[in-house]
């Protein structure tokens, strides 16, 4: 019987070699083991040459073979031998593939499964449930277009966007010459693939957890009434400014043309706060004690599990690391990682999500300490806390 990982895991390495790897590799850059990723144990494997085995760092063989779509060098993940699909965790959720007869698709196709794996892997270990759209209706499913009109500067014939449990990805977004000129054109600070997938993903969930639910209340409460006309608020957003003081109740720009809007971007960032502090955890990293934490809170050491911390502790240690990665960007000539602010009203929303996502995993509910814990630090972030700006 399979085991599931420790809650905390150190960095990634080569289970044949221990050389560091990264979430994406492929092969090991030092032995050139070929290498395998477990999404259920969230760990390696090298495949043993002599052996033609799948083994992990203590020797153990595992009753894997690569997902199909390593063939085509887009997948690290494994497939257990008695899976009857072909396909990993990841892979099986796409509907459509772009058209690999065309040159540099499959370079474009390559990122955008690496942003995707990445995405979900984050959201299966939050507990998230995950059934593809040809195992239920309204299931999780992926069209990966290429865009024969937006490649040549045209109008784009596929836009990105989520409709009933699908997923569509312009390829176009892929390249980054132009993501970099659509992100100057809509005014964005950020714009990225993982972002886009954790951003659409979020409307599923939205769909999922909150529409017809007992939440859908507190939901309107919170974010806003979603009957509004869909088609008419996104007109209004792009044909005006956006609101007076919006980044005091919103994570964005764009959160404010819609409540749907709203939830998938502050959705978003619930998965960059939480994958990037699971990350700083892996590799021990420990800075002096912040000067906003949770109550009896000391240190900023990430030896909490990201995935089932309650909103204040997740918070706290965000806004100190993120001013932290914030300098060391600027220090090399680069963007802020985290241009956004986190303001007493986002990080409300933060906690409606996070709360949802710790009831539809079968978690207990935070409890009341977490409140009192919340509603301090609302109270000291309403004095205002700057994380990417002047």
């Amino acid at each position: 019987m399979r085991t599931q990982p420790e809650t905390m895991m150190p960095a990634y390495n080569c289970p044949n070699c221990h050389h560091l790897l990264h979430f994406e590799t492929r092969v090991c850059p030092s032995c050139s083991h070929a290498l395998g990723f477990d999404y259920f144990t969230n760990d390696f494997y090298h495949l043993d040459g002599a052996s033609g085995e799948w083994r992990n760092r203590t020797g153990q063989t595992g009753a894997f073979g690569p997902c199909a779509n390593a063939r085509y060098g887009v997948c690290n993940w494994l497939v257990l031998r008695d899976d009857p699909q072909p396909l990993c965790k990841s892979c099986r959720h796409n509907r459509t593939i772009p058209d690999l007869a065309v040159a540099g698709v499959l370079e474009r196709w390559i990122k955008l499964e690496d942003a995707k794996r990445r995405a979900i892997f984050g959201l299966m270990r939050l507990g998230l449930p995950f059934e593809t759209w040809a195992e239920r209706p309204g299931g999780l499913g992926f069209d990966l277009l290429y865009d024969p009109s937006a490649e040549q500067g045209g109008s784009p014939e596929h836009l990105t966007g989520h409709d009933n449990g699908i997923i569509t990805i312009n390829l176009l977004e892929a390249d980054d010459a132009a993501r970099e000129r659509i992100r100057t054109q809509m005014g964005e600070p950020y714009r990225t693939l993982v972002g886009h997938f954790r951003h659409e993903i979020g409307h599923y969930f939205w769909d999922r957890l909150v529409d017809n639910s007992a939440d859908l209340v507190p939901f309107r409460n919170l974010f806003g009434d979603e009957r509004a006309d869909y088609g008419q608020a996104l007109q209004n957003h792009y044909n005006n400014p956006p609101p007076p003081g919006w980044e005091e109740h919103y994570v964005s720009t764009y959160a404010t043309a819609h409540p749907w809007e709203d939830f998938a971007e502050t959705f978003a960032h619930h998965s960059h706060i939480v994958d990037t502090l699971s990350v700083i955890g892996d590799f021990g990293v420990r800075m002096s004690p912040p000067p906003i934490a949770p109550s009896g809170s000391s240190d900023t050491a990430i030896d909490f599990d990201p995935y089932t911390a309650d909103t204040a502790t997740l918070t706290a240690h965000w806004i100190h690391y993120a001013f932290a990665l914030n300098s060391i960007n600027r220090s090399m000539g680069q963007p802020d990682l985290y241009p956004f602010k986190l303001s007493p009203g986002v990080v409300l929303k933060l906690d409606f999500i996070n709360r949802l996502i710790a009831f539809a995993a079968r978690r207990w509910a935070p409890g009341d300490n977490e409140s009192s814990d919340l509603k301090a630090l609302v109270a000291t972030l309403g004095q205002g806390v700057e994380l990417g700006s002047g």
